[in-house]
């Protein structure tokens, strides 16, 4: 028997077989004004700087590479601007081009803040009462800084003639990040010498392990020593609350934390050990010599080396640079610093105690100071006036000026290096050792 289909039967069912049928799929492309692969050394703010000419414009790789990657396998996956693997490939985009689709959420360090205002260099501190017996000098020497050992938590690609790590240690229950350097080759029979790398204020949100300094630990590291740099608590990956150098003990006892790991390090000489730094690492590297008697020696360039009373009355914001936003759960150390204990000449017993200046006289080696004339963050006359109170105190004590120059003597930078490293080689490497 034949049997009729109905004509409008049959285009019902067209119609429902074109709306249940996928709809065509958009090609997507990668819209990379060009692709690069990551090199020995690189870091993204450098990457940034020789392709988009702004070495902060990093964030910028980060999305459209994330977003490459979301639509071709061959593309990195940037989960922390602070890490990245040789060989990977990274777009670069072009100029104004935005990044679709969205990317992943990389990690909130790679957010950029306002760097801090001279006076305030050692950052914002929670309004609350200072503990001012934790900010004294006797303080620091009565913790105890165990023996424990560094762990090594990566391998990065090797400088020169030297191997690189990101090592951790443990401060006050929390763990703190570092860059660590190790020559290559045998190592001398009692360890290579070490120094303690104190690096200068840094936004702890914008800072990054393996970045900024570069040239100073490679001028050190290609030279025969350990280097090791500690982050401080807050900062990068490292644990804990970045409070700030000069209201709080933390980064300092950091530091002092990251002296006890380097003297059980298997490959150092724990009886040479030399520490530098630049800025506010000057301010810990002063008050880490007056506290622990095995530091041989100190470098100490464009130092926040002045006594308290001097920081509070001379130590001032330019006119040019504008003040800092402070919400009503911050203010400036200095601020709570006078509304707790005073003014300096009314209570100068406990500015005193705060002070590394009055301990000079147990200062554990030796310090050579670096300063430009020309700088804006840091007065020359704290180094001027720091050098003073060293031969008063007996001690021995070197500066040197750089006329016209900058807070990281920039034009002097070469001559600055070769003198660093000329002291710790008389004062660490030469140093006798007992191991």
């Amino acid at each position: 028997m034949h049997t009729q289909r109905s004509p409008h039967i049959l285009l019902l069912i067209v119609v429902l077989v074109g709306l249940l049928a996928p709809a065509p799929v958009a090609a997507q492309t990668v819209n990379c004004a060009q692709t690069v692969s990551v090199q020995s050394g690189d870091t993204l703010s450098s990457i940034a700087g020789r392709t988009l000419g702004d070495a902060s414009a990093y964030d910028r790789i980060v999305a459209a590479t994330n977003a490459a990657a979301a639509i071709d396998a061959t593309f990195a996956v940037i989960e922390s601007a602070d890490r990245l693997s040789i060989g990977w490939k990274l777009c670069i985009p072009g100029v104004g081009q935005s990044s679709t689709p969205a990317a992943p959420t990389v990690s909130p360090s790679t957010t950029a803040t306002p760097a801090s205002s001279p006076e305030n260099e050692g950052g914002l501190v929670v309004a609350e009462p200072f503990d001012g017996e934790a900010l004294t000098i006797d303080y620091l020497r009565r913790q105890t800084y165990p023996d424990q050992q560094l762990v090594i938590e990566e391998t990065l690609a090797s400088g020169a003639n030297y191997n690189r790590y990101i090592a951790s240690y443990l401060s006050e229950g929390l763990r703190i990040n570092g860059l660590l350097t190790v020559p290559q080759g045998p190592a001398p029979a009692t360890g290579w010498p070490v120094i303690i790398f104190n690096h200068g204020y840094i936004p702890p949100a914008i800072y990054r392990t393996t970045e900024r300094y570069v040239a100073y630990v490679d001028g050190f590291a290609r030279n025969g020593y350990i280097v090791f740099r500690p982050d401080y608590r807050g900062h990068a990956f490292s644990e804990g609350e970045a409070r700030g150098a000069y209201g709080y003990p933390d980064y300092t006892i950091d530091v002092l934390n990251a002296t006890a790991a380097l003297k059980n390090y298997p490959a150092a000489d724990p009886n040479r050990i030399g520490m530098w730094g630049h800025s506010m690492g000057g301010f810990i590297t002063l008050r880490a010599m007056v506290t622990d008697p095995d530091i041989k020696a100190g470098v100490i360039w464009a130092g926040v080396v002045a006594d308290y009373p001097d920081l509070l009355t001379k130590w001032r914001r330019s006119n040019n640079t504008p003040a800092p936003a402070v919400t009503t759960q911050a203010r400036r150390w200095r601020t709570q610093l006078q509304e707790q204990y005073g003014a300096p000449e009314d209570n100068p017993e406990f500015y005193a105690s705060i002070s590394a200046n009055s301990y000079l006289a147990d200062l554990s080696g030796p310090i050579q100071l670096h300063h430009g004339t020309a700088d804006a963050s840091v007065p020359y006359e704290f180094s001027a006036t720091l050098l003073a109170q060293l031969e008063a105190a007996g001690q021995v004590g070197e500066l040197y000026t750089y006329a016209g120059d900058d807070h990281n003597i920039s034009q002097g930078f070469s001559e600055a290096m070769a003198r660093s490293l000329a002291f710790f080689d008389q004062h660490v490497k030469n140093a006798p050792s007992t191991r």
